[in-house]
């Protein structure tokens, strides 16, 4: 095979491979694309809802489960995917082979739970495109610099396809899911939310640490950086698409999207940020937001949802409480759910805060802080008001029914 034929990477999340009629189904869209003329890398989530089961199971075996064995359980369940896909590409006639995040030289740093990709060696995985193969890849994982297995948190599938386009310098990545792309709200909670055809980068970034949850956001920050283009697609071949670039079209909407993200929370410190940095580390639930003013600190953080039964975020609001400031006095705290619109406008010439508020006036009380950060307008909102808040906010700003 050619070896300037163009390099295509797919992944496929769990519910695209949750059974074996679906694995079928995606072997035969990576066959499809081979013998189009392109060299393919599937990367693939864990069947179902086999990560779930995973953690579920650790922690009966334990409340604490030791976060380097974690990691290894965990991995487990991409590793099982990728085996029985290859087997059913190689069913359909086709070579094939699969890796793990190690094999294919994801290399990332030493935090279990929630590794960041620091290099990507992908040698390996260009010897056996070059060879005619089609390369499965397991999702989510990768190798730390100590050799220890790793797992790259929330959207770890996402990030690993991004990170071989990007080293693979391939022609795109195609994200494929349940639904047909990225929407201007949660089609289940606003009837009239509308499938968005192309975003920035910086958008769909904004988007995703919002709570957007087509793309995880660690995705499309390394997308981003290497500006690898993205297309978010349905598996079941339903038409539309999104495609996230460097370069949108400029005469998109200023507003792209109403969000929510459920499980926050807000910190009002009066110390100095230096100190909180010191004092506070937020490496397993980093902030969403952060805001230096001169006599207070705000510092928004948000629960990684994907691991349900973890107690990482108990624990940080557990420091969070006992942490006094220089003066002595401790945070205050406000949880809840973050409901946000995101758009280029904000921050623009145009004043947003005035129609924010009066789309929420119902749900928004004078004291009730609003917080603008990059392309995000934002505020806290007790979980019972969330939905019918982002609702009002969609009707307001991109023209949907409340």
């Amino acid at each position: 095979m050619s070896q300037q034929q163009p390099i295509i990477v797919q992944k496929f999340g769990g519910s695209s491979v949750a059974d074996v009629a679906g694995i079928r189904r995606v072997a035969a869209h990576a066959v499809a694309t081979r013998r189009s003329g392109k060299r393919v890398v599937v990367v693939v989530s864990a069947m179902g809802k086999t990560t779930d089961q995973l953690v579920q199971l650790a922690h009966e075996v334990t409340p604490t489960p030791d976060r380097r064995e974690l990691d290894m359980l965990l991995t487990a369940g991409e590793r099982i995917s990728m085996a029985i896909l290859a087997m059913a590409i190689r069913d359909l006639g086709e070579p094939a082979t699969s890796m793990t995040g190690s094999q294919c030289g994801i290399i990332t740093n030493d935090a279990p739970g929630g590794a960041r990709i620091v290099e990507v060696r992908a040698f390996r995985v260009q010897d056996a495109l070059d060879a005619g193969q089609i390369v499965i890849v397991a999702g989510f994982q990768g190798v730390s610099w100590k050799k220890e297995v790793t797992t790259l948190g929330r959207g770890g599938s996402d990030t690993t396809a991004v990170a071989l386009a990007a080293a693979l310098s391939a022609e795109a990545c195609e994200i494929y899911s349940d639904v047909d792309g990225v929407y201007s709200a949660d089609p289940r909670k606003v009837t009239d939310a509308r499938r968005l055809d192309e975003l920035g980068h910086d958008e769909m970034l904004a988007m995703a640490r919002a709570g957007a949850k087509v793309l995880g956001a660690d995705a499309v920050a390394w997308a981003r950086l290497h500006d690898v283009a993205l297309y978010a697609r349905a598996t079941d071949g339903r038409p539309g698409e999104t495609i996230v670039r460097l370069n949108p079209p400029a005469d998109r909407p200023w507003i792209a999207a109403a969000t929510l993200r459920p499980q926050c929370v807000l910190l009002n410190w009066s110390g100095d940020v230096a100190n909180l940095a010191t004092t506070l580390d937020t490496s397993a639930v980093p902030p969403i937001f952060s805001l230096q003013l001169p006599t207070q600190t705000l510092l928004l953080v948000g629960r990684d949802v994907a691991d349900a039964v973890d107690s990482q975020f108990g624990r940080l609001i557990d420091r969070l409480r006992e942490m006094p400031d220089t003066a002595g006095r401790l945070p205050t705290l406000v949880s809840g759910t973050l409901v946000s619109i995101v758009g280029p406008g904000v921050g623009r010439e145009c004043d947003l805060l005035t129609p924010f508020r009066a789309a929420l006036h119902t749900h928004l009380n004078a004291e009730t802080p609003v917080l603008a950060h990059g392309l995000t307008l934002s505020c806290l909102l007790p979980p019972d008001q969330a939905d019918a808040a982002v609702a009002a906010l969609h009707a307001a700003f991109l023209g949907g029914a409340a």
